[in-house]
């Protein structure tokens, strides 16, 4: 039996709607998994021009990341909390993902800046919020 044309088109666009779905779920889970680093360099960004401060790394945390299926270890998400003085006493994050085996690359990338100084660009309108870029870092 010969299929038609309009059957032809029908399913073609049936195809192309599958398609579409399959890239905008996968596109979704990605921003849902990853909202804290878009976020991040969305304020790095709106931040590069917001006056700067230095700010002392004082606490340091790597934890687990876990997802999927079968609750597997996605990662390691290790974060530098940093306070500075904007005239009171504030504070301010920083994260970065490592992958399900760099553990110990994690650990020692936040231990490397416990104690030290950074630069800090501090909302002149808001100066509770803050951002450490990942360009000063």
């Amino acid at each position: 039996m010969i299929e038609s044309t309009a059957s032809m088109k029908q399913r073609g666009i049936i195809d192309d709607i599958v398609v579409m779905s399959f890239v905008a779920a996968l596109a979704f889970s990605l921003i849902v998994c990853y909202w804290r680093f878009f976020l991040q360099r969305l304020r790095g960004i709106r931040g590069a021009n917001w006056p700067t401060v230095s700010a002392l790394v004082d606490v340091l945390g790597v934890i687990e990341e876990r997802g999927g299926k079968a609750n597997a270890i996605t990662g390691y998400l290790a974060t530098l909390t940093y306070f500075y003085s904007n005239p009171e006493l504030q504070s301010g994050e920083y994260s970065r993902m490592f992958d399900p085996d760099e553990e110990d690359d994690a650990r020692a990338w936040a231990d490397s800046y416990k104690g030290s100084t950074v630069t800090v660009h501090v909302d002149p309108h808001d100066p509770t919020r803050s951002i450490l870029r990942k360009e000063e870092i």
